[in-house]
């Protein structure tokens, strides 16, 4: 598989370091460029073996997949660089977030298979949540090789298009809300009296501990939850605490108030680079 990434940031090299420990790629068959930073391409492939190139005909030629990593307010000048080069079989995933397929078709302007992929900062550990979208353009086998792709960073769902803000706010931002909430742990650990190296990995192996139950198990988090809460026990108060600062409704109001930010940054984007 031929793979080519334009831009090399963190998810970009996240995408790249899975490929390679997954023996799905190898680093000669990785085509990589970036605006201008020289430095960051050679790097990458000093660690991985990739090829840096600026030539962006040869970067889209001949490539299976070409994976958009940029930020996305360079979406559109990104789109209008290459369009000179793309051939209708050309398959695109985009991993720019607010990012539309339509207005991606629409820059391309050229009929080509195009996906829009959310994956977390996850990736970077190989635990990514990836949800993904396709147009109508995309192969089944294409299909596969995005999922082969994301596969190597973790697992993969496929959504429709209209589902991504959500998943955006759910599963893309949503290691930030689980460092914030570690975040208060150790604040609460260093509080009563904890050391704080102690009391990190005892957090971590709580948090690892309670996701492998959740996975593991048929019963739902509910469930979960009141199994370990013991009538007039510890875990009893500490819930009764959250309760009353309505702890629950605050996450749920988070992940809505994501939701919308994603979908209104998309709009905002698309407004300031009309097709």
């Amino acid at each position: 598989m031929k793979i080519s990434f334009i831009g090399a940031g963190s998810m970009a090299e996240a995408i790249i370091a899975g490929l390679i420990e997954k023996n799905i790629c190898r680093g000669k068959d990785i085509l990589v460029t970036n605006r201008e930073d020289r430095a960051k391409l050679e790097q990458l492939e000093r660690r991985y073996g990739i090829r840096p190139t600026y030539d962006m005909e040869g970067l889209i030629k001949g490539a299976d997949i070409v994976i958009f990593a940029v930020k996305p307010k360079d979406a559109d000048a990104v789109l209008q660089k290459i369009q000179p080069y793309i051939q209708m079989d050309t398959f695109f995933i985009s991993v720019m977030a607010g990012i539309s397929i339509a207005f991606m078709e629409e820059k391309l302007k050229v009929p080509c298979a195009v996906a829009r992929a959310m994956p977390n900062t996850s990736a970077s550990v190989g635990k990514s949540a990836t949800a993904v979208s396709f147009n109508q353009r995309v192969s089944d086998q294409q299909k596969k090789l995005a999922a082969t792709v994301f596969s190597s960073i973790g697992i993969t769902a496929v959504v429709e298009e209209n589902k991504l803000d959500a998943i955006t706010a759910l599963s893309g931002s949503g290691p930030a809300y689980i460092y914030y909430v570690v975040e208060a742990m150790e604040q609460s650990a260093r509080e009563i009296g904890l050391d704080s190296n102690m009391a990190k990995q005892l957090i971590l192996q709580t948090l690892a501990g309670a996701a492998e139950m959740l996975s593991s198990s048929d019963c739902a988090a509910s469930e979960l939850r009141k199994a370990v809460t013991s009538p007039g026990g510890t875990t009893e108060a500490g819930i009764e605490v959250l309760q009353r600062n309505k702890v629950e409704e605050a996450f749920i109001q988070c992940i809505k108030a994501a939701a919308e930010q994603s979908k209104r940054l998309g709009q905002i984007h698309e407004s300031k680079h009309p097709v």
